[in-house]
């Protein structure tokens, strides 16, 4: 099998495991629905849009993380993380497929979260849109490396977050500037160039955080 081969049917794997399941996306919904909802009426009435943009970050970064705490658990669950680095395919191929599925929930979840964003604070715009995924490229970047970290531990739940959370916070600067300001290429130039290099160094490093 080719390299694009091996990627589209680990992606499909995930994909159908989570359409039997429904375990992640739902969960994903009902939270990032749930946050804004309660972050609609806990913001004062005279807040700023700065104030607004950043609570929606907050709302998006949080679902990412309970997306990613589930990334790896059907194989952590069924041990089948072993099998799958047998198998006789690039060990990179597994973090692209994996990121791709994340990136698959993201986008489905943001499909209702940016429209209730939209309904419940301040109509939403190109640069928001762009922002949003590119941030998503980048936590899935990220996420799906730090997640098969993760998973070998014992405390996963605890190990996840503390992993993740300080390395996206250049996505919500990058997000939340390129939301609120009057040129946001800048930041979406920025939010690029992270996805970028943690691109490049989590699939240099995939292979060798699936073996240890």
């Amino acid at each position: 099998m080719t390299y694009a081969s091996d990627v589209v049917a680990l992606a499909r794997k995930d994909l159908l495991l989570e359409l039997r399941s429904r375990d992640t996306v739902p969960a994903m919904l009902l939270f990032v629905v749930a946050a804004l909802v309660v972050f609609r009426f806990a913001l004062p009435s005279d807040a700023s849009d700065l104030a607004a943009q950043g609570l929606l970050w907050i709302a998006l970064i949080f679902t990412a993380l309970l997306g990613l705490t589930r990334a790896f658990a059907a194989e952590r669950e069924q041990r089948l993380i072993d099998g799958l680095v047998l198998a006789p395919c690039d060990r990179s191929a597994i973090w692209l497929a994996k990121g791709l599925s994340v990136l698959a929930f993201l986008a489905l979840a943001e499909a209702i979260a940016v429209p209730a964003y939209a309904l419940f604070f301040a109509p939403v715009d190109g640069a928001l849109i762009a922002a949003v995924v590119l941030a998503d490229l980048g936590i899935a970047a990220v996420g799906t490396l730090l997640s098969a970290m993760a998973a070998a531990s014992r405390a996963r739940e605890l190990l996840l977050p503390l992993l993740f959370l300080p390395l996206v916070i250049p996505i919500v600067v990058g997000g939340v500037g390129a939301s609120v300001t009057e040129d946001p290429g800048r930041y979406l130039a920025f939010l690029a160039l992270y996805d970028g290099i943690f691109a490049l160094l989590a699939w240099a490093t995939f292979e060798y955080v699936v073996t240890e």
